[in-house]
């Protein structure tokens, strides 16, 4: 599979618009020869009250201010450990979450990392992607475009991407910030936060 690896300007824009174009892109572990396309992004910026970021940097959302191109990797529920790329410029809060991918490569050890579920559920998920991926918080803050062993990379395929409300979250959860590839089978379903606050 020949691709070329994202480079820093292509993070060094608006989370909004980084979301949108990573929906297609290859998320890529070449250490344990992983290789998945991202099928679903969620945007997050530091004016977002969904946001990590939103309100005051602390140690754990530093990542999300800068530079971008790194790596978030941040514990959900206490249970799911969750990728996004930080965005924007250095000192500006923004950030995606990577929710779903399609396995393409080193489906063996998905398989074992996910505990033998079936292989459209291996990353159809933020949590079960980055169990897939073999992610913890060790990989927070990590650079995302030196190309070992985790990155992104473009194949050149341009699939067709709808917006939408994000998943489970309990602020501005009607934003259409979340982007998906119509009709994909490995989009993870939509599911609206108990906790959501009604729009105004």
């Amino acid at each position: 599979m020949s691709a070329v690896p994202l480079t820093r300007d292509f993070f060094a824009r608006p989370a909004l618009r980084v979301a949108r174009e990573l929906v297609g892109k290859l998320l890529v572990r070449a250490d344990d020869g992983l290789i998945a396309r991202i099928v679903e992004a969620e945007a997050y910026a530091g004016d977002d009250p969904a946001s990590h970021a939103y309100g005051r940097l602390t140690v754990r959302n530093a990542p999300l201010w800068g530079p971008p191109g790194h790596a978030y990797v941040y514990r959900s529920y206490g249970v799911h450990w969750c990728l996004n790329t930080s965005t924007d410029s250095d000192g500006v809060a923004g950030g995606c979450l990577l929710r779903a991918a399609e396995p393409l490569a080193g489906l063996t050890t998905m398989r074992a990392r996910r505990n033998g579920v079936r292989d459209r559920d291996l990353l159809r998920g933020p949590g079960r992607l980055g169990q897939a991926f073999g992610l913890d918080g060790s990989w927070s803050g990590r650079d995302l475009c030196d190309g070992a062993p985790l990155g992104l990379a473009d194949d050149g395929t341009r699939p067709p991407v709808e917006p939408g409300p994000r998943v489970g979250v309990g602020r501005a959860s009607e934003w259409p910030w979340r982007f998906i590839i119509p009709c994909n089978p490995w989009v993870s379903p939509y599911k609206r936060s108990p906790r959501a606050i009604p729009e105004d």
